[in-house]
């Protein structure tokens, strides 16, 4: 039965570089999967949850922007920062949320994206830590 390699990357840490079933990655079009045999594709990420099976079991990620490239059964992403679960302070993600909500309501045009990935962030977090 045929694999994927999965290499996760970050500019401070390689978090993964594992054999699975099946990824699951947050394009910034929306969440794609990869079996292997997909068509090479270079894809843009977005802040999000992204995921990966072995058999049954499916792992949980949260990923910062970056970019994901697929060719030969090999899923390589690069982005700005990876947590498992097991690394997320929850009670920070909850309190980094609320920081985020209250400072978009006055937020201007040229603060209003960094505030928002913030919030994205955050929420991310609260939810892959949801997944221990």
């Amino acid at each position: 039965m045929e694999r994927l390699r999965f290499q996760l990357v970050t500019p401070e840490r390689r978090l993964l570089d594992i054999e699975c079933d099946e990824v699951q990655l947050p394009g910034s079009e929306g969440y794609f999967g990869v079996l292997p045999g997909h068509t090479p594709l270079v894809a843009l990420l977005k802040i999000g949850e992204a995921s990966y099976r072995e058999g049954r079991r499916e792992s949980f990620v949260a990923i910062g922007e970056g970019f994901a490239e697929v060719s030969d059964d090999i899923v390589t992403v690069l982005c700005d920062f990876a947590e498992f679960p097991s690394e997320i302070n929850l009670g920070q993600a909850e309190k980094d949320r609320a920081q985020a909500e209250e400072e978009l309501k006055t937020a201007g045009v040229e603060t209003f994206e960094v505030i928002h990935a913030r919030l994205e962030t955050a929420v991310t977090r609260m939810r892959v830590a949801g997944r221990r």
